[in-house]
């Protein structure tokens, strides 16, 4: 706070942020409301005003809001997008002041101390804050005060603004509520007869801190300026990026990889203080005529380590259009990963490094989405026995488990002639003529029922395992439900 400045606060109150958010996306027409589950039931979290005009409120059973507006429009609500978006509302407010903290769920607070001057006063600025927010479709409440609890009790309870030194007069016909009390503290305090602060604040402090316990007494203090309560304002997150400005324009392929690795030992300290590794990195290349070269690369693992990740830039710094002359450099990390310090060990990762390390050439020239690997999965179902996923979003899965030997290749069933539940002593398969020297099975194989899978209608499958005497080793099932052969596999 300003040396001789008495301090303001204001308290801005998004009644609702929930609904708001959602129908700026997508304005729906009439009523609509926003469902949360709690205790095994729907109730309405957030609603819009049409709504709530048509007698709906916030905490009413989902069913019974139907049963009241039949045409209620509802989805259900997400708490952590309300979060973040709450997030990117405080750093909107850092345009009015430095301080901004969070306030619950759907509020935010601002000391703007020393700040409403620059916007022609407090009446302006607050005028300014409505405009902006009204714009964008947001309803908020805002209440000003010298102290913290004074402006939410006047956003919650009394839209407004409190004179400098006159507190207890702007918040004192408010209800005892608007203090921030537990709930079971405000209603005790009615029944004793306490239903505004104004009356609370001339009761003897000493019962009252005896049967309700020293936390009313310090909302009370906190809210009137008698007891501080100061304003956190969150950190904004780091930011990687480095830059070098040269004092000479470069052009050669070997001046520009000399500047990144310079870069990159800067940026990679960096990394190392934070415990994170980059996963997305962007190199800026400013030209003298104004014009500017980006090069881009994605990792397949976070990374820190400036040796391994400068050969990686290679491909992209000799595509490089040097124009005139490359004047100035920055290197950014616009996606990083938490990579925690690990304990050194006498087992080189120097081979799994250098797999990831050929996964991140690759996938800077196709796409890290499409370098893929099969994963082992839980199901005795051959075609569900693995799955296929990105590599470099993936870790390797374990060992693979198959209690009965399995065919290298799979392929679609193809049907064979043959009758009864043993395998038949000749076929045809492919356009060739079989015969069977030796035959392993029945393994019979039901299918998933909780799973949908036009290929198992059928019912359960009757695998063997036969050897030809033209040399084929085939995996052979029969469906007893719907009598017939097929062949799915063949072994190495």
């Amino acid at each position: 706070m300003l040396r001789g400045v008495q301090k303001r606060v204001a308290s801005l109150w998004f009644f609702r942020l929930s609904s708001d958010r959602v129908l700026r996306a997508n304005p729906v027409q009439g009523p609509f409301a926003l469902t949360l589950k709690q205790n095994n039931a729907n109730r309405i979290y957030c609603l819009n005003g049409e709504a709530e005009r048509q007698g709906l409120h916030s905490g009413m059973p989902y069913a019974d809001a139907r049963a009241f507006c039949p045409d209620l429009q509802s989805q259900p609500a997400d708490l952590q997008g309300d979060l973040q978006f709450l997030h990117i509302l405080r750093r909107w407010a850092t345009r009015y002041c430095p301080w901004v903290g969070l306030e619950g769920r759907d509020g935010l607070v601002l000391d703007v101390t020393g700040s409403a001057h620059l916007f022609g006063g407090e009446p302006m600025m607050l005028a300014d804050m409505r405009r902006r927010l009204a714009r964008v479709g947001l309803s908020v409440r805002i209440g000003l005060a010298d102290t913290r609890g004074a402006a939410w009790a006047l956003a919650h309870y009394q839209e407004g603004v409190a004179a400098r030194g006159d507190t207890l007069n702007a918040i004192g016909t408010l209800p005892v509520a608007a203090l921030r009390l537990q709930e079971d503290t405000s209603v005790a305090l009615q029944r004793l007869g306490l239903r505004r602060i104004s009356d609370l604040a001339a009761t003897s402090r000493a019962p009252l801190a005896r049967r309700l316990g020293p936390e009313l007494l310090m909302r009370l203090d906190q809210a009137l300026g008698a007891q501080p309560e100061e304003i956190s304002p969150l950190a904004d997150p780091p930011r990687y990026g480095v830059r070098l400005t040269l004092p000479e324009p470069i052009g050669l392929v070997s001046d520009v990889r000399a500047g990144v690795e310079r870069l990159l030992e800067q940026l990679c300290a960096k990394l190392k203080a934070q415990e994170v590794g980059a996963r997305r990195l962007c190199l800026t290349l400013d030209r003298v005529d104004h014009d500017s070269q980006t090069v881009e690369l994605r990792l397949a693992r976070p990374l820190r380590d400036p040796n391994r990740i400068l050969p990686l830039f290679e491909r992209g710094i000799g595509e490089v259009d040097a124009g005139f002359g490359i004047d100035r450099m920055r290197i950014e990390a616009t996606q990083v990963e938490a990579q925690p310090v690990q304990q050194i060990s006498h087992v080189s990762a120097g081979r799994v490094d250098q797999v990831y390390d050929l996964i991140t050439r690759i996938g800077n020239r196709i796409g890290l989405e499409n370098v893929h690997r099969y994963l082992p999965a839980d199901s005795h179902i051959p075609e569900r026995s693995s799955i296929l996923a990105p590599a470099a979003y993936s870790e390797p899965g374990g060992a693979w488990v198959a209690l009965r030997p399995r065919p290298l290749r799979l392929f679609p069933p193809e049907p064979i002639s043959g009758a009864g539940s043993r395998p038949p002593q000749r076929f045809r398969w492919r356009r060739m003529a079989l015969s069977i020297e030796r035959a392993t099975g029945p393994e019979r194989i039901a299918p998933e029922w909780w799973l949908e899978d036009e290929n198992w209608r059928s019912g359960v499958r009757d695998y063997w395992r036969v050897q030809t005497r033209q040399g084929w080793r085939l995996w052979l099932f029969y469906t007893p439900q719907n009598p017939g052969w097929f062949v799915q596999g063949e072994f190495a």
